[in-house]
């Protein structure tokens, strides 16, 4: 590294903490020239391949965008949307992967949203699956209802 004072090669790693809830490292580094002590911030570059092959880095503002419109005119909060992102950036860094194709951010994004509102998860899934008919949007609207039964009753037999 770098001083940026003097411009010295040669600098000692004085301490290290981790910061941003894990996901960055903060290292107090000293120079072997002049003396002089400053702080760095490390943190590991999440890249998203498209499918047209350009890389670039992750956004969680981009997927709150992206999330934003599917919510248009829901009551949906912006705490809710920056809790989504957070968990949908968790989930593609816990791949453990540097790179990661822009479909597994889709196919993150789908859970969370579809616990956070069933309508934005609808518009979601119909562009990011590309669903084709009434049918497709029909088979999407089943699997939500059967999932809701199937959480009812979950739930009725955990109280008894």
């Amino acid at each position: 590294m770098r001083c940026p004072f003097c411009r010295y090669e040669d600098t000692k790693v004085v301490d290290s903490r981790v910061a941003d809830e894990g996901q960055a490292i903060r290292r107090r580094r000293s120079c072997a020239s002049c003396g002089r002590r400053f702080s760095t911030v490390e943190s590991a570059v999440l890249s998203v391949v498209k499918r047209n092959g350009v890389t670039e880095p992750f956004s969680r503002e981009k997927v709150m965008r992206g999330v934003r419109r599917a919510c248009q005119g829901r009551d949906v909060a912006e705490d809710a949307l920056a809790q989504l992102a957070q968990q949908v950036e968790d989930a593609v860094r816990a791949s453990g992967s540097a790179e990661i194709p822009s479909n597994e951010v889709g196919l993150a994004i789908l859970g969370p949203l579809r616990d956070l509102d069933e309508v934005a998860y609808l518009r979601f899934a119909s562009v990011y699956r590309s669903f084709d008919s009434l049918e497709d949007f029909q088979r999407e609207i089943d699997d939500l209802q059967g999932d809701l039964t199937h959480r009812k009753t979950s739930r009725a037999s955990v109280t008894e």
